[in-house]
């Protein structure tokens, strides 16, 4: 069988190469920074709260135009849906996700690089949901804690 050579290594690792794929990549700087409008009134689940204030304090929320706010709105429909136990609609919402660049492999196929040791200094740690509710309920029956 006839074909072509696999290119040798030489060809495949040339600092050209490596210098256009760099310009190809967007890097944003990440700040915490609240962005993007409040969820809708509405019903929603505390884990889609707490996803949406996630999703607005993330270095990719910079780059959203008006047209991202409403399509992640529109999978906070289907998140607060997957958390009251309809798990059908998780693989919609990792796909609707993914265009936003939810997780390192979906920001490497969108090109985008996040410098997140810059907001490392000034970040509080993430919050846990789990404590945080088990605060209020002990504050709301009196224990004073």
């Amino acid at each position: 069988m006839g074909g072509r050579r696999a290119p040798d290594k030489e060809t495949l690792s040339r600092p050209n190469d490596q210098a256009r794929r760099d310009a190809e990549t967007v890097k944003i700087t990440a700040d915490s920074k609240l962005r993007g409008p409040e969820l809708p009134e509405g019903e929603w689940h505390p884990r889609t709260l707490e996803w949406w204030r996630v999703w607005r304090t993330s270095a990719q929320a910079k780059r959203f135009a008006p047209t991202d706010w409403e399509a992640l709105a529109e999978a906070a429909l289907l998140h607060t849906r997957m958390w009251n136990g309809e798990v059908s609609v998780a693989p919609e919402l990792r796909l609707r996700v993914a265009k936003h660049g939810a997780t390192l492999e979906d920001r490497q196929k969108l090109k985008i690089d996040i410098d997140v040791e810059a907001d490392e200094a000034g970040s509080a740690p993430v919050a846990n949901l789990d404590n945080e509710r088990a605060l209020r309920l002990a504050r709301a029956a009196g224990d004073g804690s």
